[in-house]
């Protein structure tokens, strides 16, 4: 069995390691909140509209009031989406745009493993 060790004083760049130490919670956080199909769903449908209300949303993916709701406080915590306040509406859009990018690399992985 082969071992792998990165010296403890090598400055470790991208390229050395799949993920860098100092930023393990944050990315198993974002593939977490990227792990559940009604997230993904609302930023589908995010992706597609610009822009939408809660109730846009709500509609659009056959969900509750209150679950929607929750999964937008959790995206909106890690900054994957952004609101804006109109009198009595919110309006979310995706504010990460590194999204489009990571689904369509995942989503081409899967086509090219179905082949």
């Amino acid at each position: 069995v082969q071992t792998c060790a990165l010296p403890i004083s090598k400055t470790i760049l991208m390229s050395d390691v799949l993920i860098p130490v100092p930023v393990l919670e944050q990315v198993a956080r974002r593939f977490k909140l990227l792990g559940d199909p009604v997230r993904l769903r609302i930023l589908n449908y995010l992706h597609t509209c610009q822009e939408a209300s809660v109730q846009d949303i709500v509609e659009a993916t056959s969900q509750s009031q209150a679950n929607v709701s929750k999964h937008l406080r959790a995206l909106s915590n890690e900054s994957l989406v952004d609101k804006r306040k109109d009198g009595l509406y919110v309006y979310y859009r995706v504010n990460d745009p590194t999204l489009p990018a990571l689904c369509m690399l995942v989503c081409g992985r899967l086509e090219s493993n179905t082949e």
